[in-house]
């Protein structure tokens, strides 16, 4: 299931995937006030799968017998990633704090392998172990801004439950990316689930319009709902898809913590705070993480 005749470094992929999902997080507050988050969630599938379904419906009509043998997969990840996860985040984000998002998001890498453990009894070696405590320091950090009161005064609300629930999603769906029917080409594996994923938010979308206000659309939320559309969801998630079809679950997971890192840095460009201390060493922490659990071997 490659992406193309060229060959990209998964590593490559992986960064990419987090930087969109990273610009992700910003975006998605900068318009939470202007946007009920099943709106947003909706209409970035709409977007997406706007652009998707001219590339991919060829390729899924030649493989439909495969698609309609492989449907209860294809539903469940539609349904996991492009339904599921945002949706949570976006409703988390509606009660929480980013601090507390960006603090249970980076829990990602061990849910995986805890997951991955129970269900596949995947290995995990010790210098991997290592790599993920230093990397979520350097998540901590950054998202403490280096203070030990903030930390300990850390405590769950309702939205931290939607976005451990985000977590807890995305988590499944990685591992699960094994199931799914490896001859179905990566396009049509795409648009299959953007599909399913629209089609299952459909109905918790049309409940938010009855009870939720109405908003508008304006350039600002225009253009968010197409970047979030075309990078976060299909860009992010091919990259990501591949990634994990080459390296594994286990192994893209630690460039989770990337996340909140790249969040941090658009903040300071687009939202205009200010660059502190604790960001470079939470950021040099993060890389150190990465750098032991994906490459670091004992002699």
């Amino acid at each position: 299931m490659r992406i193309s005749h060229f060959h990209i470094s998964p590593y490559v992929l992986l960064t990419l995937s987090t930087f969109f999902w990273g610009s992700n997080m910003v975006i998605g507050r900068a318009v939470m006030m202007d946007m009920p988050p099943m709106a947003l969630a909706f209409w970035r599938g709409i977007v997406g799968l706007l652009i998707l379904l001219p590339f991919a419906w060829r390729t899924m009509y030649a493989q439909r017998a495969l698609i309609r043998q492989s449907w209860h997969i294809l539903l469940f990840l539609g349904a996991l990633s492009v339904g599921g996860f945002n949706s949570f985040l976006y409703v988390g984000l509606q009660t929480t704090t980013a601090t507390n998002a960006a603090i249970l998001q980076s829990n990602m890498p061990i849910v995986i392998i805890v997951l991955g453990y129970f269900w596949f009894r995947q290995r995990v070696a010790r210098y991997q172990f290592l790599g993920i405590l230093i990397s979520t320091l350097g998540v901590l950090v950054i998202i403490c801004q280096g203070s030990w009161q903030m930390f300990i005064t850390f405590s769950f609300n309702q939205g931290d439950v939607w976005v451990l629930g985000a977590v807890l999603i995305w988590a499944v769906y990685s591992l699960l990316l094994q199931w799914r029917p490896m001859e179905l080409h990566w396009l049509g594996f795409m648009g299959s689930i953007v599909l399913l994923g629209v089609l299952v938010m459909l109905p918790f979308y049309l409940w938010e319009i009855y009870h939720a206000p109405t908003w508008s659309l304006t350039p600002a939320t225009m253009g968010s709902i197409i970047y979030v559309g075309i990078f976060p969801l299909i860009v992010a998630y091919i990259c990501w898809n591949q990634a994990i079809y080459e390296l594994g679950a286990q192994k893209a997971g630690q460039f989770i913590h990337l996340i909140p890192v790249f969040g941090t840095l658009l903040s300071l460009i687009f939202l205009g705070e200010k660059l502190h201390f604790y960001h470079l060493i939470g950021i040099i922490l993060v890389v150190i993480g990465i750098y032991l659990a994906l490459f670091w071997r004992k002699a």
